[in-house]
């Protein structure tokens, strides 16, 4: 069972971490103005991302596919990172980079698992 971690920023504002059963962070949300806008995106993602389609961008003539999705690309620096975008386009939680793309996949995968039945705090 995963775990969202809402915490209050620097800023004044707020953000969300997913963590996999073993405390690993592995999907970072946006920084949202107020709490209520940070809760409201922490729940899009349990609602998304277990039924979100994958969408690899690392092909050559991929296939572009309706939101919700994960968006699989390379980055600047030539490592591969993952967006979950919710069922309106919006991008809801971003991944690390990785060094290489099953690792990327696997993240992707990990993410689907632990949000579905994801347990929300704040500290």
């Amino acid at each position: 069972m995963g775990k969202i971690v809402i915490k209050e920023t620097k800023n004044g504002g707020y953000g969300f971490n997913l963590l996999a059963t073993n405390g690993q962070v592995i999907a970072t949300s946006q920084v949202y103005k107020d709490l209520p806008a940070c809760q409201a995106g922490a729940a899009s993602v349990i609602e998304n991302a277990p039924v979100a389609r994958l969408e690899d961008q690392t092909d050559i003539g991929f296939e572009e596919l309706a939101c919700p999705k994960f968006e699989v690309y390379a980055d600047k620096a030539g490592e591969f990172r993952f967006r979950l975008k919710a069922k309106n386009g919006l991008i809801i939680a971003v991944s690390e980079s990785y060094k290489e793309l099953k690792s990327c996949m696997n993240g992707v995968e990990s993410v689907k698992k632990n949000a579905a039945d994801a347990e929300v705090v704040q500290e």
